[in-house]
């Protein structure tokens, strides 16, 4: 892919990366801070120990998953820089510009992606 047509996904790179960063930042406060207006931390009920719980550990696989496309964008704009964005990691052909306007930090083809999600 020329450089020319590498730059809107650049862009778009750009501004997602810029977008996740901000949610894993918030996400992480909010993670630490708990309930925030209450003066403890302590849950008075069982039921609230469990929700704190789950809302925590909820919150602590969200940023797992957005640290994960993070790293796939910086990935991508790796590849860019390497100028082999756009090229699938597994077979070597080009990754269609339709997948790549969806998924912008993509390495694979839908081929090669569907061969790695299935079941071994």
């Amino acid at each position: 892919m020329k450089k020319t047509e590498m730059k809107p996904y650049r862009e778009r790179l750009l501004a997602l990366r810029s977008r996740l960063r901000g949610e894993v930042h918030q996400l992480a406060d909010n993670a630490l801070r708990g309930n925030g207006g209450d003066h403890s931390s302590m849950p008075i009920h069982m039921a609230d120990l469990g929700s704190d719980t789950f809302e925590q550990d909820f919150t602590l696989q969200l940023m797992e998953s957005e640290e994960g496309t993070l790293t796939a964008i910086e990935d991508a704009l790796e590849r860019m820089d390497e100028g082999t964005y756009g090229e699938c990691e597994a077979c070597g052909g080009k990754i269609p510009k339709l997948r790549l306007e969806a998924l912008p930090f993509v390495a694979l083809c839908v081929k090669c992606a569907e061969k790695e999600q299935k079941p071994r």
